[in-house]
Order: C-alpha cells, then structure tokens, then sequence
C-alpha cells in the first residue's frame, strides 16, 4: 500500500457533537474508499458511502473472522480474551450458532414476552424520577438501569450485579484505554460469566438464556464448547445492555434539542416508529467501523483490496450518504426509508435490535408524555460525550423535569 491519507480513528467535532466526523463527510465525497493506518499502525481500507458500505457487508469474499485491531503490527495476533461465537464466523458456521439464539429476538417474541416486563420496569423508573430531585442525570436514572434490567431478565443475570458488569464492560470497549487496561474488563466478564454458568449447572436453573445455552453445551448432542459457552455469555451481556444505553441516552438528548421533532412526536405518538428508526440513523452509535477482512484480492468502488486486508464501514457515515438518504443531515421523524445500517446489514445485522427498538419504543414517549417541560440543565457544548467507547454516547445527561 501506499501511505495512508487518513490516521484512524477520526474525532468528533464537540462543537456538533450528534454529527459524524467532518472528516468522514469530505471522505464520502471526494474518496469513498480510501487508505487508512490504524491505532495499533496497521494499514487498511475505510468505506463512507452506503452502497459501498452494504456491499461490504454482503460480499462473501469479505470475511467475518477478523484480528484485534489493538495488535501491534508485525506481532502476531493472539487469540481474543472471549470467543466471540458468530459475530466472528462466516456462513453457513455462523448461522447453525446464531440460530441458537433468534427464537428469543424475533418481534413476536420480544412483543409477547418482554414488552410486558420493560413497560413494568419504564413505569417504575418514571415513578422514581417524579419522586426525585427536580435536575437529574438521565444516564444513571433511566438509560443505562433499564437496558441492565431487561439483559438480566434475558440472560439469567442478578440485577445486583450490575455495577460489576458494566464496569468491567465500559473498561472493555473503551478505545482509550491500553490493551491491557480493556483486556482487564474482558476477564471479569469472562469470570463472572463462568462462576455464573457453574451455579446454574449447580442448581439447575431454567431462568434466561444462558440456562439454555448451557442445555446446548452439556450431553452427548452438544453444539457448543464451554468456551463458546461462555464467550456467548459475555458477548450478549455487554453488547445486550451498552449499545441500549448509548443510544437512550443520545436519543433523548436529540430529541431534547430537536424542539420541532419533539413536539411533533407528543402530538402524534403513533410516529414513534418512524422516530425510533430516524433516531438510529442520525445516530449511528458505533464509532469507529465493523470491519471486514478479504479472503481473496477483490475490487472495490475502484480500489484494489489484497487478500488479507481489514476493510471497515464507517456506518455513521453511510447512514448520512445523500446518495441513499435525501437531505441526510436533518433529524425528520417522517422520514420514509427501506433501510438505515444503525444496526449493520446482512446475515450479521445486531441479534438484538428488535429488543433495542422495543426499549427506546417504549421509553421515548413515555419520558415526554410523563415530563413534557424536560429540558436540559446545561448547554449542549456542556454534555459530556463519550469519544473513545466502541459506542457514542453521553457519558452523563442532566436535565430538569
């Protein structure tokens, strides 16, 4: 390759801190696929365009299984501290696993099993805000304990736990922090997991997912190691309630300075829907790209691609591409489209958007209904994002009721 034109990750501007990098916007314009060197001084490819972003996703000589971006170059790649089961298989292994799980992610599901339970828990939460101080931090009062809540409901996790986890999981998936510093919250998700795993095999519990994954890893006709095991149950622990959080967060935060799209939405809550998916759009909560590695030397939007080579999707980018979306940069709750890439595309689209959409489909209105004067309690240049998680969001959210 030649020298790369783009170090990444690029930042955020905090002056416009719900649009992507202005340098992803120049990118989509003038090199939708261009050469980047990474964190760890690896070179590979960065794609800013929809179209390009989704073949990305459905190229079957772009594979799935691909090295930690942290590894230094010229080292050789380790073996991640979890197996992260099929979000890092190609088909048609990734389907047999993720198929162990979809019957419990599928609309149906989700509407008759845990609707009941995340309007229960919304309610609750907006009873204690009302009961509370007039100014408080949306983050700790509703957006991060209400994903906690519903995981733990899923999975088969103690709702005490909560702290542990998601510590361990902001230290994870923090860009910022060393390998060594993210590797450490790796470990105590993957030994909470498994002390987790070994106390449902000791009492025999039936409760969540995990009781049943462990039906899937136990006796003779067995489809999962005790590794994969337990890698799923980290996996769907920390991603199951981190991505929720971000995006609650950010979504109220956008709505809060979005007075038009705000009001629009309490007079019409049937358009929730429509606002639930424009929201994910405009947002586009993963930061830094899913990557791609090519399994044989290929051609994109007229770049040559070696096998071998990390391509990564800058989807906050496609999903503000006036290619694919008209007038792309404008927040509009009305906006009818066929897709968005908030939760990838493919074969590997997010298990759990149906949960995530059910969530913020159900917290949104509620929270204005309930407060119609919410408001925020410092200046938006004031708010506290978080620019180094895998995921975009705020780090705290004051505001006043």
């Amino acid at each position: 390759m030649t020298e790369p034109l783009v170090n990444q990750p690029v930042t955020r501007d905090p002056h416009h801190p719900l649009d992507p990098p202005t340098e992803y916007t120049r990118l989509r314009e003038d090199q939708p696929i261009v050469e980047v060197r990474f964190p760890n001084g690896s070179t590979g490819w960065l794609v800013t365009r929809f179209e390009e972003g989704s073949q990305v996703f459905s190229d079957p000589r772009l594979s799935a299984k691909r090295p930690r971006h942290d590894t230094p170059e010229g080292e050789v790649d380790e073996a991640a501290p979890f197996d992260a089961g099929f979000v890092m298989m190609d088909e048609p292994e990734h389907g047999v696993h993720r198929r162990l799980l979809t019957g419990r992610f599928t609309p149906k599901a989700v509407q008759n099993k845990l609707q009941p339970y995340i309007d229960r828990i919304v309610d609750e939460h907006l009873d204690a805000i009302a009961a509370g101080p007039e100014t408080f931090d949306f983050v700790q009062a509703m957006a991060l304990p209400v994903p906690c809540l519903v995981i733990c409901e899923l999975l088969g996790v103690p709702y005490e736990d909560r702290d542990g986890f998601h510590e361990a999981t902001v230290d994870m998936m923090d860009m910022g922090k060393s390998r060594e510093e993210r590797d450490k919250g790796a470990h105590w998700l993957i030994n909470y997991i498994t002390d987790l795993v070994a106390e449902k095999r000791r009492t025999h519990a039936t409760d969540g997912i995990l009781a049943e994954l462990i039906d899937k890893t136990d006796g003779a006709d067995a489809v999962l190691s005790e590794r994969q095991l337990i890698g799923l149950g980290v996996l769907l622990l920390f991603a199951g309630h981190d991505t929720t959080a971000a995006m609650m967060g950010l979504s109220t935060l956008t709505l809060l300075t979005h007075h038009e799209q705000r009001e629009e939405l309490m007079e019409h809550p049937e358009k929730i829907g429509t606002t639930v998916e424009e929201l994910l759009r405009y947002l586009t909560i993963v930061q830094f790209g899913l990557g791609r590695v090519a399994k044989e030397d290929l051609e994109l939007a007229g770049a040559r691609i070696k096998k071998g080579d990390l391509v990564v999707v800058a989807m906050n980018a496609a999903n503000r591409d006036p290619r694919a979306f008209q007038d792309p940069d404008t927040l509009d709750i009305d906006r009818k489209m066929a897709r968005h890439m908030g939760f990838g595309y493919g074969v590997h689209a997010c298990l759990g958007q149906n949960v995530a959409r059910a969530e913020l489909k159900t917290v949104l209105p509620k929270l204005f209904q309930r407060f119609p004067n919410l408001r925020l309690a410092t200046p938006l240049e004031e708010v506290p994002m978080d620019f180094t998680g895998t995921n975009y969001g705020v780090r705290k959210l004051m505001v006043t009721r």
